[in-house]
């Protein structure tokens, strides 16, 4: 399945904002080492031994005419399927690889592991089918290659998961598609300066053996500031489930560092209409931001497209999981036959160990265009990351259309709307904003219009009123509104909600955080 072109926009306009389109050659194409024995201790040893030294840019060129390639003419490069790893009829597995080309500029070297020798994979002109109209000329014997996308025996035609792009990588589950992408790591993400992408600058990949249903990658990771050795191990099946550890060694001190970050895109929805000049109702690859505290509490946060950049902080104790979630999964919500915004996975992170004092953050950026991913998410550690010593985190990230987890007894968020406030038929004497926000499951389905569920809200500033919770039938649920009177201050206004029958929490946590407009966009009517 190749990557659609909205796909591609988003890679490229992280890579232009990293500053990674420049030209280079890896150091191993240049090497013309053949092979080398090879295992997880060699890469962490490797990649430590290159925390100690300044970081080195690739040096190299590319030619012109693969910089200048038009979308049409990148797009007509072609891995030829025969010329695929692995197409033994008992392997499970097959992996092709990208071209280097258009926003992919800084190629990675690329190796097979067998036995535990590594090979460097060289360069093969002839394992890709060209038919663009911009000739490509002569192209230099060790140019590399941008990634590589794994394939399954049920479907070789479609990819499962692919690695391309700085640290960037993404995966499908059951339905096939691609939605949103996670990261290797995130430095200073959200800050007033540019943020630093970090770069997986080689790969080993294990020939899968016979009958082998799980697959095996290795990657190296080097930036400015930090170097990193990543051991991948994905087991396919109704989610694709990959179990990641990752040795990190810091070159100097980070500000903010972000563990398992996921990236995604939010233009417009339900609770967010800045944006909403498109002829489709929904445009997103994610609808919400899912916690499991390690309290044990369980939170859901809207994403919005926010008028200015907005980074939220939820302080945690060895964090259970959270992710980035599509949840709504109606296709008549979105409309969208070409890209299947119905159909995008989710990812949810799963620490293996524990994680300490720290945050998940989320990153909200202003975007006008679906092709420009605006959403991240993932943990800062609340002590920092000391340069000079080995870290090693490990993670479980599972991509699909449901999380592995949720809340047993609990009902959850279906839907948020929000809209002028007031009451139908009277005037509005003041401006206010409503929310209405809809749960189904848990217990709800028993209560049958039991009426003393109550919503318990608050707000950290303004007024809350017209409160009410009442039975919604359309989803054997339950649907909370109120009203916020926000009063003349445009700060944003941090909010919470849940549904309660005496003592009894009926449903997870809803949170949201409301920026009022300008006095002058505050409409009574």
């Amino acid at each position: 399945m190749p990557m659609d072109r909205r796909t591609l926009l988003k890679l490229a306009a992280a890579l232009a904002a990293a500053g990674l389109w420049a030209p280079a050659l890896t150091r191993s194409a240049a090497s013309g080492q053949q092979t080398q024995a090879f295992d997880y201790a060699w890469l962490k040893g490797h990649a430590r031994a290159l925390a100690g030294k300044p970081h080195q840019q690739s040096q190299g060129q590319m030619p012109e005419s693969l910089r200048q390639l038009s979308w049409d003419d990148y797009q007509a490069i072609q891995f030829r399927p025969e010329a695929s790893l692995w197409r033994e009829p008992e392997s499970a597995f097959r992996a092709q690889l990208f071209h280097l080309g258009l926003y992919f500029q800084t190629p990675v070297a690329i190796h097979e592991v067998v036995d535990g020798q590594a090979r460097l994979l060289p360069y093969d002109p002839e394992a890709f089918r060209y038919r663009g109209e911009q000739p490509l000329g002569p192209l230099p014997e060790d140019l590399g290659y941008a990634g590589f996308r794994l394939q399954f025996h049920t479907d070789f035609r479609r990819d499962l998961a692919a690695f391309l792009g700085a640290s960037y990588f993404r995966a499908v589950g059951h339905e096939m598609q691609y939605g949103l992408s996670a990261r290797g790591l995130a430095i200073d993400t959200g800050l007033s300066r540019p943020e630093e992408f970090p770069v997986f600058t080689a790969f080993w990949l294990v020939r899968p053996a016979a009958g082998e249903t799980r697959f095996t990658a290795y990657a190296l990771m080097e930036s400015e500031s930090v170097t990193g050795a990543y051991a991948f191990h994905l087991a396919p099946g109704r989610d694709m489930v990959m179990e990641i550890d990752a040795a990190l060694y810091p070159r100097r001190p980070i500000e903010r560092i972000g563990i398992a970050p996921l990236t995604s895109m939010y233009q417009v929805g339900e609770n967010s209409q800045r944006m909403d000049y498109d002829w489709r109702p929904e445009i997103h690859d994610s609808d919400g931001l899912a916690l499991w505290t390690g309290a044990g509490e369980w939170i859901w946060r809207p994403l919005v497209n926010p008028r200015s950049l907005r980074v939220s902080s939820f302080m945690d104790h060895n964090p259970r999981g959270f992710g980035l979630l599509q949840r709504d999964r109606n296709f008549d919500h979105y409309q969208d036959d070409g890209v299947f915004y119905d159909r995008r996975p989710g990812a949810w992170v799963e620490p293996r160990q524990d994680w300490g004092e720290g945050a998940v953050m989320l990153v909200e950026i202003p975007t006008t265009d679906e092709t420009f991913d605006n959403i991240v998410a993932f943990w800062h550690p609340a002590q920092p990351l000391a340069p000079g010593r080995e870290h090693l985190l490990s993670y479980r990230l599972t991509w699909g259309a449901r999380p592995p987890v949720a809340p047993r007894e609990l009902a959850t968020v279906q839907a948020t709307r929000t809209g002028l406030g007031g009451v139908v038929g009277q005037p509005r004497r003041y401006f206010s904003w409503r929310f209405a926000v809809d749960f189904a499951g848990g217990t709800l389905p028993m209560l049958a219009g039991d009426g003393r569920v109550e919503a318990v809200i608050s707000a950290s500033r303004g007024e809350v009123e017209v409160t009410s919770a009442r039975p919604l039938a359309a989803i054997n649920g339950y649907r909370a509104m109120f009203d916020l009177v926000p009063g003349d201050s445009e700060e944003p206004i941090d909010l919470r909600l849940y549904l309660r029958l005496g003592d009894q929490a009926l449903t997870e946590t809803w949170v949201y955080q409301y920026t009022p407009p300008p006095a002058s966009e505050r409409r009574l009517c």
